[in-house]
Parts: structure tokens; sequence; C-alpha cells
């Protein structure tokens, strides 16, 4: 068996999840969540006990605060238009979860507010100030978004601002390392294989920028959503992460993906994906495309247990932010030595 962070359609978690009514339509709220191996017990999310999510919030009529270590609005009102959270996984999500769609990251520290539904409107934002003493703007974190639905028609926009992401964002788990350290990913050794060469070569940006939006329509059992975002690494050079390539200037992602997924029966659906990334380089350095076409099939034995698989094939060009030829990386598999990369999974999940 071979279990990774990908975990084929979900990640392996338990939790906890409470509610206390206060009275006059006011409740008291909690959520406990850990991330784990199923193959060996080992956590997840860098060794954090609770670190898929942990927080605290009060809701009522208008809506709800959370305070703890949340997902953001990108995740919560872009990702839900994806192939990736609806039933393909990691694997069918974009290079490298640049767009932070699929939940690969958290916000430590954070304040959300989630409005209730208006008018068929939903609002969000959260802001995490950095935990810095005396400077709330080093490592801030601050996003919004939106989202609106009319009968089968809906839409979700999502913003994230990062400052210093090589340690505020990539580094809000206990295993990452300081400034000096790059935690979007490595070059490689003689030992161990380069890991997410899609944007790696830019830990050294001052700041980080996801704006990105969805919209789907659902016609009996077809479902087809079309999804675009856009993500900048920004101010490269700063003393944020380390610089080997000696970037300057913004390095920036275009994303469009289009999916559809189909229910042919009660217990079978089966969903294609297409995804296109364009990384435009940065100070005239490198630039690549990545194509991934993906498809798969979840069959439904019971309310909660079912079998799936899924398929993927990536393939690149260009010089990616390495700075060699570009190579393909399914999400969550080792990047390719190559610039194609198939990629399949069987597995079976249990709800309880």
């Amino acid at each position: 068996m071979i279990e990774g962070g990908s975990a084929g359609l979900q990640g392996s978690r338990w939790g906890l999840r409470g509610a206390e009514d206060l009275g006059g339509g006011l409740k008291a709220l909690f959520v406990l969540e850990s991330g784990f191996y199923s193959n060996n017990g080992v956590l997840n999310q860098g060794g954090a006990e609770f670190g898929r999510q942990a927080y605290i919030g009060l809701t009522n009529q208008l809506g709800t605060l959370t305070l703890g270590r949340q997902y953001d609005p990108v995740v919560d009102l872009y990702g839900p238009f994806l192939a990736a959270p609806q039933w393909g996984g990691y694997m069918t999500s974009h290079p490298g979860d640049v767009d932070d769609a699929l939940n690969t990251r958290r916000i430590n520290n954070s304040i959300k507010f989630r409005s209730a539904t208006y008018q068929r409107l939903t609002v969000e934002a959260i802001i995490s100030l950095g935990g810095t003493a005396g400077s709330f703007s080093n490592n801030r974190i601050w996003g919004a978004g939106a989202g609106y639905a009319a009968g089968p028609f809906s839409i979700g926009a999502g913003y994230l601002n990062v400052r210093n992401p090589n340690t505020s964002f990539f580094g809000a788990n206990p295993n990452a390392g300081p400034a000096t350290s790059n935690n979007l990913g490595s070059f490689g050794s003689a030992t161990s294989p380069e890991s997410n060469p899609v944007y790696a070569g830019y830990s050294s940006a001052k700041s980080l920028e996801i704006a990105a939006v969805g919209a789907g329509v659902s016609l009996g059992a077809v479902n087809v959503n079309l999804a675009y975002s856009n993500t900048r690494f920004e101010d490269l050079g700063s003393k944020s992460g380390p610089n080997t390539l000696g970037y300057r200037g913004t390095a920036a992602f275009n994303n469009v993906e289009i999916n559809a997924k189909y229910r042919l029966t009660s217990s079978l659906l089966m969903g294609v994906a297409y995804d296109c990334t364009r990384n435009a380089g940065a100070g005239g350095k490198g630039g690549a495309n990545y194509n991934l076409f993906s498809a798969g099939a979840d069959y439904f034995l019971s309310q909660r247990t079912d079998v799936y698989t899924v398929a993927a094939y990536e393939k690149a060009s260009g010089v990616d932010s390495l700075g060699q030829n570009a190579v393909a990386q399914v999400t969550g598999v080792t990047p390719s030595t190559t610039n194609k990369q198939v990629s399949l999974r069987f597995g079976m999940r249990h709800k309880f």
C-alpha cells in the first residue's frame, strides 16, 4: 500500500466538533481536526497534532466568527468549483497546488468571519496579524471572498494576500524552517529528489497574491465548472527566503480549468477535467507551461464507503522555477525526470 499526503480523494483524518447553545440564537463552537497517514499512524501537516483545523468561535443568524488555524476564502469559495475536491483528489489539483485551492496550507492565528446566506449571497473575510510582537504587518495574511447561487447556477471568488509567504504561509507547519530555509520546495540532491519545482525557486518573494473565480451549472445529473486563478510571487529577492537563482520582480501563474462530472446512477459518478497552468517566469528568466488531463470514477458501496479510481497525465514545457527544463509533477507524486508523467490510483474511502 502507498499512502502519502495526497491519500487519494481525501487524506485520512479524525476530529472533534462541538457546539453549545448560549441562548438568544447564539452558539459557541469548536473544531479540532487531525490528519494522519493510515499506514503508519504518523501525523500529517508537518507533525501538527491538529494540523488540519483547530478553532473556536461564535455563530448566530448573521454569520460565524472563528479564531485559530483555518482555511482561507480561496479554499472555501473558489475551491468547490474544481475537480479535485469534487471527485479527483490531489492528483487532479493544479501544479503544486499553486493557488492553494485544495487547502494544502492553513492560516495560523487567524480571525475569520463567514456571513449567513442572504439573498443567495455569502461573504467571507480572514486576517492573521502574523504573530510577531510589535509588527502587525510582518507575516500578515488577509483575504476575502464571496459566493452566489441561484437555481442551477453558482459562482464564487476569493482573494488572498500574504506577507513573507516562505515563513508565514508555506512555513505554517511545525517542521518548517526559518527564512534561511526554503519551505516552498527544494532543488534536490544526490540522495533526495527535488520537490515542488513548479515554484520552489520563488521562496524569496516578499508577498504572495492569489485571486481566483469559479462558476458552475448543474443540469440534472451533469455538473460543469469553469475556473480561473492568478497567483503572483511578488518582490522576489527579499530576505523572506533563499534566492539561489537571483530572481527579481514578480513570477505570475495563470491557471484555467474546465471540469465536468456525471452521475450515471445514484451509486456511480464519473468526472473529467483539463487544466492549463502558465508561469510567465520572473525578471526575464524562465517560463513554463503545464497541461493536466484527468479522469475518475467513484462508486458508493454505501452512504459511508466508496471505491474509486483516478488517472492523471501531465505534460510540461519551458523552464521551471529551478532554472531547468520543466518536468511534470502530478500533485502528490514525486516529480518526473522528464516533461511527462502518468499517475493512476485506486482506493477505498470509509467515513465514520
